[in-house]
């Protein structure tokens, strides 16, 4: 049986609990066939000390939406992913509401595959240009 959106969503957000995800505040907004969107709120939680969105965050933003679209669009039944490499491109600063980061596919191959991920404010200005390439292996049973 194939979840709905909303419960492959929720079931996403359940499993940030406890984790970088929630200290974030990034939560799952979206999918479609080939991409993930997720949000973070830009607020001192996620600052620089000079009180703008920090890159280090923006990263992990990116990290996290791209990681899992990964897993919810290969099959992990019997595999896991795990990131390998990711660049990030800042091009805008950002002081508050939102960010929203897409991720979507550039390849997608059995054993590793590359994202594109897009970071923009409230406004649809475009933030930071991300990549990142994840690689599925076997769970040991």
């Amino acid at each position: 049986m194939q979840l709905t959106k909303e419960d492959l969503l929720a079931k996403a957000n359940a499993a940030s609990k406890n984790t970088l995800m929630e200290t974030l505040n990034i939560e799952m907004i979206d999918y479609g066939p080939d991409f993930l969107v997720a949000k973070m709120p830009v607020n001192s939680r996620v600052y620089q000390p000079d009180g703008v969105l920090h890159g280090g965050a923006t990263a992990a933003l990116a990290e996290s939406v791209g990681s899992f679209a990964s897993h919810i669009f290969l099959d992990t039944e019997h595999l896991f992913v795990r990131g390998l490499e990711i660049t990030a491109n800042h091009l805008k600063s950002v002081k508050e509401g939102h960010v929203y980061a897409k991720a979507t596919f550039l390849h997608k191959g059995r054993t590793t595959q590359l994202l594109d991920i897009r970071i923009t404010d409230d406004h649809d200005n475009l933030v930071s240009i991300c990549r990142l390439s994840t690689i599925t292996l076997p769970k040991n049973k």
